[in-house]
């Protein structure tokens, strides 16, 4: 089979030129096939795994869907129901918490910087309380000083802060934790 690329027909060159074979840019898809294009793109992505409105608006757009009909396409998802902000969310703020015991600036942090609205954040968030952010600080911290226990006291105390302040726990918390977690330890030596 003869093939300027490997597995590719023979002949593709041909009968799909590209940018640099003609010289030309590709032609651009038709608005109703834009649309569907932005369905399929979307169905994917969410199947995938739930997405905030604003990052599938971004994955549209490196599509190169217009943005007329990315957000027909994306209002007409988020009205039937297949994109839910808020449900995402809530997803993300309780993943974040049990599977990376992240604090709640974290999580606030992350769910900004994946376009979820500012009162959405708030509101998912909202219920997270600093006795419940400590609570999960000192079982991070307990579990975490196990595997140091063989280090000085403050390599173990600097490494155990460090890691509970990249969690995005406050200073405060993080020295109850450190110090609750010390007293674990030495109760089990």
């Amino acid at each position: 089979m003869n093939s300027s690329r490997r597995g590719a027909p023979a002949g593709f060159k041909k009968r799909y030129p590209s940018k640099t074979d003609s010289g030309e840019a590709p032609r651009k898809l038709s608005p109703e096939r834009q649309e569907q294009r932005a369905r399929n793109v979307l169905l994917y992505q969410l199947a995938r795994g739930a997405k905030s409105a604003q990052t599938l608006r971004q994955i549209l757009e490196k599509r190169e869907i217009d943005a007329e009909i990315a957000n027909a396409v994306i209002d007409r998802f988020i009205e039937v129901g297949l994109i839910d902000d808020v449900a995402y969310a809530e997803t993300v703020v309780n993943s974040r918490q049990k599977f990376k015991g992240l604090a709640k600036s974290a999580i606030r942090r992350e769910l900004s910087q994946k376009g979820v609205d500012a009162s959405i954040v708030e509101q998912v968030t909202s219920d997270i309380t600093v006795e419940d952010e400590l609570a999960m600080a000192v079982d991070l911290a307990t579990k975490r000083i196990g595997r140091m226990a063989n280090l000085e006291y403050t390599v173990r105390q600097r490494r155990l802060n460090s890691y509970l302040a990249r969690k995005g726990y406050s200073s405060s918390i993080v020295l109850v934790a450190a110090k609750q977690a010390e007293l674990s330890l030495s109760e089990n030596s």
